[in-house]
């Protein structure tokens, strides 16, 4: 069996979305606890989490958001709606339906950038926060290599054909990877299509408004950041980053004032959440937020 339940609801714009519902395996220890919300990152989909769902999923009912135009999700007819003050409008639609008043967020890159703008909408529903990799603002040279391939189709035979181009473009990211590693990876970003060909796993068309200047963030989103001042906030860095920056990382812990701010060593954007740094303190996050339970 499955170890998540999917979930569909409908989008403003009639756009049928997905989500992976990760019922907790102690429902005795999840009483009272907040969900969490996992978001995944521009080009990424559900699979990204599996790993650390499964393992929350222990006492923790966790949730997961496929994005419009990923995944399982549909993709959307007006590509200028690939932007993230929508998403957040896709997330909250999601919550109100779930009857979720208060839950826990855990964004990967542009989910980080989605959980802000959530926080910046309705602050008193996040009862924690971690920022996966992702800030304020971003490093120019990560946004010019996200442009330089987002939007490009590819096309390959066999999984390892796609495992090897994967590597070949991420290599950097993930120097320690070996080839097991980026077969896994492959099977997150990739899916085999009608022909029997295996592709990247979402809507091209996302693309269109990410190469607009301004388009893969939202307004004023350090304004945004300040509206989790007041609750646990876990920020994730990979010591290789080329999106978030060592410096922006430490003025955003300062500003924060009681946030945690993690390093994780030779790997780039993104951490997968899954590295002994990351695991230790998004527990120790986790931790803090069971001692005070809230009814979702």
């Amino acid at each position: 069996m499955a170890a998540y339940e999917n979930r569909y609801w409908w989008s403003n714009d009639g756009i049928r979305l997905h989500a992976r519902d990760y019922a907790p395996r102690d429902p005795v220890a999840a009483a009272g606890r907040p969900p969490i919300l996992c978001l995944p990152g521009l080009t990424r989909n559900a699979r990204d989490f599996d790993t650390l769902a499964q393992r929350l999923s222990a006492e923790w009912r966790v949730v997961v958001v496929d994005f419009r135009g990923r995944g399982d999700s549909g993709y959307a007819k007006d590509p200028m709606s690939y932007v993230p003050l929508v998403y957040v409008q896709d997330v909250e639609k999601l919550l109100g339906e779930l009857g979720c008043t208060r839950y826990l967020a855990i964004g990967t890159s542009l989910g980080g950038i989605v959980t802000m703008l959530l926080a910046g909408a309705a602050r008193e529903t996040i009862v924690g926060a971690v920022l996966n990799d992702v800030g304020p603002e971003i490093d120019p040279i990560g946004l010019s290599r996200i442009r330089s391939y987002v939007g490009k189709s590819s096309a390959w035979p066999t999984w390892m054909h796609a495992a090897r181009a994967v590597a070949e473009s991420n290599a950097d990211a993930y120097p320690h990877y070996e080839i097991g590693d980026w077969l896994a990876m492959a099977k997150r970003l990739y899916r085999l299509n009608a022909s029997g060909r295996i592709v990247l796993d979402y809507d091209m068309k996302i693309a269109e408004p990410f190469r607009l200047p301004g388009n893969e963030a939202g307004p004023d989103m350090w304004q945004a950041l300040n509206r989790l001042s007041e609750i646990p906030v876990l920020i994730v860095r990979g010591g290789l980053s080329d999106i978030l920056p060592a410096p922006v990382a430490e003025r955003m812990a300062a500003v924060l004032g009681d946030a945690a701010l993690v390093t994780v060593p030779d790997v780039g954007h993104a951490p997968t959440l899954d590295e002994p740094e990351a695991t230790a303190a998004i527990d120790r996050l986790l931790a803090g937020v069971a001692r005070e339970p809230v009814v979702a």
